[in-house]
């Protein structure tokens, strides 16, 4: 069983940046695939950004790169999201989630991630 927890979400001026923490429990966290997804309202679920077990490959998606970067810490059980020239769509609830994976891939469909966090929100104001 795997429990994570989003925290770092907040309200910032456009342009201004945002660090997301993930903090996660269990005994394997080096051995799963880490995820940050985000959820406006009234749309679907969509894929941010993925890095492997060991940090070595990461994914995102168009709207994110250059701005947002991904990275982890094994030793403290914990994945980030650093956020930065915020823009106002970026507005949106941000979840964390792992998968236990066997292979090298970074899927991007959520069903595929077994574990989510609750989500913390992100509101950027223009």
């Amino acid at each position: 069983q795997v429990q994570l927890v989003e925290s770092g979400g907040g309200l910032v001026q456009a342009g201004g940046s945002l660090r997301l923490s993930c903090a996660a429990s269990g005994r394997t966290f080096s051995s799963y695939a880490m995820g940050w997804f985000l959820q406006a309202p009234g749309k679907e679920r969509e894929f941010v950004a993925a890095i492997t077990r060991s940090g070595g490959i990461t994914e995102y998606a168009d709207s994110v790169k250059g701005r947002f970067t991904i990275s982890r810490d094994n030793a403290k059980n914990t994945v980030y999201l650093q956020m930065n020239g915020l823009k106002p769509e970026d507005t949106a609830v941000y979840y964390c989630a792992a998968r236990a994976v066997t292979a090298p891939v970074l899927p991007r469909a959520p069903i595929v991630y077994q574990w989510w966090g609750q989500g913390t929100q992100v509101t950027v104001s223009s």
